[in-house]
């Protein structure tokens, strides 16, 4: 069994230890030593530790029965060696997991709500509460809660109990072992069975922000940072928000009103300016059906544009479809590329889907569509060759 040092005094950062097991599988080596510092991958929900192994990178570590397996991919060939862990990962991961504690803490103590779920990510941390909704005044009333007891530097230890102990204290879990079951005491706050490494005192969380919330599965799925995390939280923002308020010559405290004055006037400019664009587009489309030609009682629309976005083409394309029974040919010639939109009355026996399959390996060309409409693009060099090849296919088969 290997001895669990990191329960011990998570503050250790270098050991020697002896390898009492190593096995080699699949081009890497899974090593058993007879103590470690190296907490396992996703133990109670806590990303496992980084570091070496006499220098050599351990690349996972992971429990099995009462040993903690650590995987290198290269060998080590002392039976006595040295580890190393990666500090700032392993402060980093203590600063989420006690703040997890304290914030799950507060909910419970302010509002009733458990916590079911617990993940601590690359970037973001998040806890699953049992309540159906959440405020934004009852978050920050909970978010109060937890920094000031962080302010106030309290005391954490942890310890071993039994089963007919669990009385004695008010725990605010139930625990997933039936005996040897450790406690996490955030001094006299809270009470909460876990195996995972935790900070000596409140005060080392250094800061909880709640960043945002959401109903997940019946409960509120809530996402946070603790300590170094919140402070890069902090600073992107503080630095976004600089660089808005210098954009729009606005101090800091006004961009939010400002932005929204914004949105409201972008959405007025976008209304007006869609219907200036149903202008043109109905403009430019009866213009079309002045030019149009008739075939066999059928009139024909054909224009080659340059550099047009496809878009405005559709936008002609339903105009007319609205409009006329009329068949559409376009083409778009572009610097760099041809595109081209073809569209017939569904009273036309002929299937534009087939008749592009049918074109595909003579002009290359790539796109797709319906029986009655096809778009997709070709060389500017064959736009016309192909348009009036699709044009002959349709004459064929008009009335």
């Amino acid at each position: 069994m290997t001895e669990k040092l990191y329960l011990i005094n998570p503050y250790l950062r270098e050991i020697d230890a002896r390898i009492v097991e190593k096995v080699y599988k699949d081009e890497k080596y899974y090593i058993k030593l007879n103590r470690t510092i190296f907490y396992p991958h996703l133990s109670g929900g806590q990303p496992g530790d980084k570091g070496s192994i006499n220098g050599i990178k351990v690349l996972e570590v992971y429990e099995e029965d009462q040993d903690i397996v650590h995987v290198t991919k290269e060998n080590i060939q002392s039976d006595k060696v040295v580890l190393n862990i990666n500090w700032e990962n392993r402060l980093d991961n203590m600063q989420q997991h006690t703040g997890q504690h304290l914030l799950s803490a507060a909910f419970y103590k302010l509002y009733g709500g458990e916590t079911v779920g617990f993940h601590i990510g690359e970037d973001y941390v998040y806890v699953d509460i049992t309540l159906p909704q959440l405020s934004a005044e009852e978050a920050k009333r909970v978010e109060i809660y937890a920094n000031r007891v962080i302010y106030s530097n309290f005391k954490i230890k942890s310890y071993y109990i039994e089963k007919n102990e669990i009385d004695k204290i008010p725990i605010r879990k139930q625990p997933t072992v039936n005996s040897n079951i450790r406690i996490v005491e955030i001094d006299n706050i809270d009470f909460s069975p876990c195996s995972g490494t935790h900070l000596r005192q409140t005060g080392e969380i250094g800061v909880i922000k709640i960043r945002k919330w959401e109903r997940y599965k019946g409960n509120i799925r809530l996402e946070f940072v603790c300590g170094h995390r919140a402070l890069e939280d902090y600073r992107w923002k503080n630095n976004a928000v600089n660089e808005i308020s210098l954009l729009l010559s606005s101090k800091d405290m006004d961009i939010e009103k400002k932005v929204h004055t914004l949105y409201t006037q972008k959405n007025e400019l976008e209304k007006e300016n869609k219907k200036l664009r149903d202008e043109i587009v109905k403009y430019r489309g009866e213009e079309l059906l002045r030019k149009a030609f008739k075939v066999k009682k059928t009139s024909v629309v054909s224009e080659i544009f340059h550099n047009t976005d496809l878009k405005e083409i559709n936008a002609l394309s339903i105009y007319l479809n609205n409009t006329s029974q009329t068949v559409q040919l376009f083409g778009i010639k572009n610097e760099n590329d041809g595109q081209f939109l073809v569209s017939v009355p569904k009273e036309i026996n002929v299937n534009l889907r087939n008749l592009l399959k049918d074109a595909s390996n003579t002009f290359n060309i790539k796109g797709g569509g319906t029986p009655t409409s096809v778009q997709g693009k070709c060389s500017p060099e064959k736009l016309e060759d192909f348009l009036n090849y699709i044009f002959g296919a349709i004459k064929d088969n008009m009335d």
